[in-house]
């Protein structure tokens, strides 16, 4: 097993390409489907083997709340560009997460967090987990997905 090296205070961009030559890219079978709007298709959130090699081992990605402190960041009206850039650089890097919690980490990262806050609330499910198998085979129809009236989320 690789060591990783004491990157706190290393660029993140430094600290992934570290990853990248020294990591075996681990292609995960989670899926996230979700659906943010009622009027766009779901979207399929696949996670990069290269990113869930890092996520794994641990060291290298920073807390996801330093995403919610530069997502806050770009929702103010007068915002330009970010001055708090260095919260993913000088954050100390998480530890090695397992394969589901690494799956969390990424939904709390690239989906809307009105989404995975509330899946659950509502008429229906905006938000499910699923291996590759459970998708449609092909991508034909891809802009008329929707996540299933019927699923039996007690499974």
């Amino acid at each position: 097993m690789t060591v990783t090296p004491e990157f706190q205070g290393t660029h993140l961009w430094d600290r992934l390409c570290w990853a990248k030559e020294h990591l075996e890219p681990h292609q995960s079978d989670y899926r996230v489907v979700y659906e943010d709007s009622i009027d766009e298709c779901a979207k399929i959130l696949v996670p990069d083997p290269n990113w869930m090699a890092c996520a794994l081992q641990g060291g290298i990605l920073p807390p996801v709340e330093v995403y919610w402190e530069l997502a806050k960041d770009e929702a103010q009206p007068d915002f330009k560009k970010h001055t708090r850039g260095y919260l993913l650089h000088q954050t100390e890097p998480v530890g090695p997460m397992t394969e589901e919690q690494a799956i969390e980490y990424l939904i709390m990262k690239d989906c809307p967090q009105s989404v995975w806050k509330s899946w659950d609330e509502g008429n229906r499910p905006k938000m499910v987990i699923c291996k590759k198998s459970q998708l449609p085979g092909t991508r034909e129809w891809r802009n008329a997905w929707r996540i299933s009236d019927d699923l039996d989320l007690a499974a």
